[in-house]
């Protein structure tokens, strides 16, 4: 049985990553289900918590989310989007990512029940 938490930091095979570095993600669109959120500004991978970091820009004022790896339905490279499994509601009320704190309770918490 596949632990649930472990599971919504990992990148999901319908991604379809390929084995290339994820590095190449920063700088990718990201649009939830009804529509574009913002750009890939970073990529973190705290031991087994992998995640995309997303600059929202002026559509939540500029706030930075963190959103696990799981959340992402698929990749195109082609395009550079990548596309998640949730909708801009689920985004826009996702704790606020801060660099300096570590909030991994606070992101169990708020994405597991999206999973």
């Amino acid at each position: 049985m596949t632990d649930p938490q472990k599971s919504l930091w990992q990148y999901r095979e319908e991604a379809e990553l390929g084995s290339d570095s994820r590095d190449v993600l920063i700088g990718f669109a990201v649009e939830a289900t009804d529509g574009h959120i913002g750009k890939v500004d970073a990529l973190t991978a705290d031991s087994d918590r992998h995640s995309i970091v997303v600059d929202t820009g002026f559509w939540i004022f500029g706030k930075k989310r963190r959103i696990p790896a799981g959340m992402i339905a698929r990749v195109d490279r082609f395009e550079e989007m990548i596309f998640l499994r949730i909708n801009k509601d689920s985004v826009k009320a996702a704790p606020e990512y801060d660099e300096e704190a570590d909030r991994i309770e606070a992101y169990d918490q708020y994405y597991q029940p999206l999973g």
